[in-house]
């Protein structure tokens, strides 16, 4: 059931124990589910409960440890041997008594690392400050150091296969949002577009199948479009509304976010004067980013493009992104903003989300795209434009899009 061929794997863990040893860590504990499977492939929704792999500077296979009852899914998802996966049993899980952090401390001392330099995921969602605690408390002679994005920064170059699956990715993001964009109409539910997209999300193509996405689908309408991160509700559809859509097709966990603004009848005059401002700042971006040049670069080439129409962006442009788990499709590492000297190289990816919020409207319009040796490749190929669509229910054939 490996996702990657296994010499991949391995040069994964090949980079990781080379930045491992460049910042003093002899073992790895990683927890973050994302960088659990890129380096050995564990693929399961069990990071509800503690899990991690440690990597061991100067052994050649990783150590998975877990629930015992996720044991056998990842015998089943890595390309480790069976006795590298370790787990704790249930009276661990959701306890006062025990902590699985403790057992883990001792699986580390029995192998002889308790007096080791351990590196820990300080900042991400999965590793708590109890687990920290713990594992301090049961490795009194380890010494800890912060290596929340360690294996976040190797990820940031993807391999061809990697491309190879957000290019499937974005062909479902693709068909997800033709089939909320056809489901917004004066009357329809929210939660209508929602089961829509969902529904595209997982079917996939008659090619590929779909994933579940890190994130839900985000569908803020009306003056919500000033708050980009809420999502939907039971409530109707109406004519003149804006609706903000915003989804990641997923393919092996491997994410393209697409977002784009639908207007329901004729837009503002405000909303169409927003799309083509915010349309020429991602056509001028894009034409600027190849490799060689720094992120901030193209932040700078949005900010000369729309400071002569008096808009002024506060948050970042956009962010690299990939393989992940809930709740978040971003990497964690590179931004599109300013400040931001991380030099461009072929084969990193990026949500690109020029995305503007007031206090009483938005718009979001997003591509997902490819550094190449010479510039971009798009993800996703959807109309790079503000939708308008008709109030009225439109046949199943019909693409709904008026203009």
């Amino acid at each position: 059931m490996l996702t990657f061929d296994i010499l991949e794997y391995q040069e994964r863990l090949k980079r990781t124990k080379e930045s491992m040893e460049r910042q003093g860590i002899e073992v790895l504990l990683i927890t973050d589910p994302a960088n659990m499977n890129y380096l050995s492939g564990y693929d399961a929704w069990s990071f509800y409960v503690h899990q991690m792999l440690v990597v061991i500077l100067d052994e050649p296979q990783p150590i998975w440890i877990g629930r015992l009852m996720d044991a056998n899914g990842a015998k089943s998802t890595t390309w480790m041997y069976d006795e590298k996966i370790l787990a704790y049993p249930d009276y661990y899980v959701h306890s006062d008594v025990y902590h699985p952090m403790a057992y883990i401390a001792e699986m580390l001392k029995q192998m002889g690392h308790g007096k080791r330099t351990i590196g820990v995921e300080m900042d991400q969602y999965y590793f708590s400050a109890k687990a920290y605690i713990k594992l301090q408390e049961n490795l009194p002679d380890a010494s800890f150091k912060d290596a929340t994005s360690l294996v976040n920064w190797i990820r940031i170059i993807k391999s061809d296969q990697e491309i190879e699956f957000m290019r499937r990715a974005g062909k479902i993001a693709e068909n997800a949002m033709q089939a909320g964009v056809s489901t917004i109409h004066n009357g329809s539910r929210e939660c209508d577009a929602a089961a829509s997209i969902y529904y595209e999300l997982v079917k996939g193509t008659e090619e590929f199948g779909g994933d579940y996405p890190s994130i839900v689908p985000m569908l803020p309408t009306g003056e919500n479009t000033s708050a980009p991160h809420l999502t939907w509700s039971d409530q109707h559809f109406e004519e003149g509304n804006a609706v903000i859509v915003e989804l990641a097709g997923c393919y092996k966990r491997y994410h393209v976010p697409l977002a784009r603004t639908v207007s329901i009848g004729q837009p503002t005059e405000r909303l169409e004067r927003l799309a083509d401002i915010v349309r020429e700042g991602i056509e001028n971006v894009l034409a600027r980013a190849k490799p060689g040049i720094y992120l901030e670069e193209l932040e700078e080439a949005w900010r000369e493009s729309t400071k002569k129409y008096g808009i002024e962006k506060e948050s970042r442009l956009g962010y690299s992104t990939g393989v992940n788990y809930p709740p978040d499709w971003g990497e964690h590492t590179a931004s599109i903003r300013k400040g931001d000297q991380t030099v461009l190289q072929p084969n990193m990816t990026f949500h690109f989300i020029p995305g503007l919020w007031f206090d009483n409207d938005g718009i979001e319009m997003s591509e997902t795209f490819r550094v190449t040796e010479d510039g971009v490749e798009m993800f996703t190929h959807y109309p790079r434009e503000l939708i308008i669509q008709s109030p009225y229910h439109l046949p199943d054939d019909s693409k709904g899009i008026i203009s």
